[in-house]
């Protein structure tokens, strides 16, 4: 049984741990001396942490992959403000060890609710063909399953388990206040866009223990697979529905499906063209950004300073303005903004177990029990800057080559 969560390091510092998490990330470097050591991110339903492992990486480096669930035993430290963790060992665990519940990070709403608000927001449109085609969707057993569980992105918004739920909850909200600011807009098909912008990630996204990309979604994209979900539920709907579902509203919501991304660079083939794919567009932006906001302030709440690491999807740190209100001394920060530094682990040696641990041996036995609500988090990818030029690096047997955030990444997980 898992007992200790990444948000309780900060409560932990110079002392030794043992326990179990999914690696989100697994590099490979090299030291100034030319030999390798690990750099992982590990992950549970709390959040994240970087980790290094200086020490006999031969003899693991070849036993687990990224995304699989790991136990270790090493060293928690505070460094530049922020936890780390020296690893001293490591080890993959069966599948019998695990209870996925600890690894996945999950919404803290109430998801039912929210399927209910939803189903307010489509039982309150009054174009009746509009209202007959979502409904439609809602009816599917399988699609609300999906809807319930799917994540709204794999790493940079509402990564987490209800996460599709929540994002278009708040997406349907904003739309509905927006749409009485701004009478010209089609509330109807404003409402019809929030709901199926996105509804091709419960077939694009992988969810069951770490957060990836299907084959399909992988080679589609959802918004391919949403058009192919809305073509099949009109088809359904012509075979009882007199008169047809008109072609000239399909149009129309196939353009707020296609431009919803907003421009080129970030994956629509086309540029929102009417009012209502504007609004979509700029809305669906604005709440995905707050969110990954939210979530790096929360993140990173134990920090020291009131300037957060690099948000690579935002492109820019952000200022915690309560420790900045706070004040300096009170924060334990600075004012100065943050440059990217190092993350050179302290001294590995220190804090070495003189003795092997029993418990890193011990197999995890999976709870009954539902373990306490927390908060929710977002795994992301850190980019990390070396202190000195390093030797280039080569592929080593076991090795997943360090990801970088590009624009291509930025669209599919908008």
């Amino acid at each position: 049984m898992k007992e200790f969560f990444i948000a309780d390091a900060g409560q932990m510092s110079d002392q030794n741990i043992t326990s179990s998490f999914v690696v989100a990330s697994k590099q490979v470097k090299a030291k100034k001396n030319g030999e390798p050591y690990l750099a992982l991110t590990l992950a549970d339903r709390t959040g994240q942490i970087e980790a290094k492992m200086w020490d006999n990486v031969a003899d693991c480096l070849e036993t687990f992959s990224q995304s699989d669930l790991v136990k270790v035993r090493g060293l928690l430290d505070r460094y530049q403000g922020r936890m780390q963790l020296t690893i001293h060992r490591i080890r993959r665990m069966d599948e019998s060890e695990a209870d996925y519940s600890d690894y996945l990070p999950k919404t803290t709403k109430d998801v039912e609710q929210l399927w209910k608000t939803v189903g307010d927001f489509v039982g309150s449109i009054q174009n009746p063909c509009i209202k007959k085609l979502l409904e439609c969707f809602m009816q599917d057993e399988e699609i609300e399953r999906a809807y319930k569980n799917a994540p709204a992105a794999k790493t940079l918004h509402h990564a987490f388990i209800g996460g599709l739920l929540d994002h278009v909850v708040s997406l349907m909200t904003m739309c509905d206040l927006a749409s009485r600011n701004y009478p010209q807009v089609d509330r109807d098909l404003l409402l019809a866009g929030a709901f199926l912008h996105d509804i091709g990630k419960v077939h694009e996204l992988a969810y069951s223990r770490s957060f990836s990309y299907t084959t399909r979604g992988q080679l589609l994209g959802h918004m391919i697979i949403e058009l192919e979900m809305l073509h099949d539920k009109i088809a359904t709907l012509n075979e009882t529905m007199e008169p047809c579902f008109p072609d000239l509203l399909k149009v129309l919501l196939e353009h707020l499906i296609i431009s919803h991304h907003g421009q080129y660079d970030f994956g629509s083939p086309k540029l929102p063209m009417f009012p209502e794919a504007l609004l979509l567009h700029y809305l669906d932006d604005l709440d995905s950004k707050m969110e990954s906001m939210r979530a790096h302030l929360e993140r990173e709440a134990g920090s020291e300073s009131e300037w957060t690491t690099y948000n690579p999807s935002l492109s820019r740190t952000l200022l915690n303005t309560k420790k900045f209100m706070a004040g300096p001394l009170a924060a334990g920060g600075s004012n100065a903004a943050p440059h990217l530094k190092s993350t050179a682990a302290p001294n590995p040696s220190q804090g070495k177990p003189n003795a092997a641990d029993d418990a890193f041996n011990k197999p995890e036995v999976p709870r009954s029990r539902t373990a306490p609500p927390v908060t929710t988090v977002i795994v992301e990818q850190t980019i990390i800057v070396e202190p000195a030029p390093a030797p280039a690096q080569t592929r080593l047997p076991g090795q997943t080559l360090p990801e970088q955030t590009t624009l291509s990444e930025v669209w599919k997980e908008k």
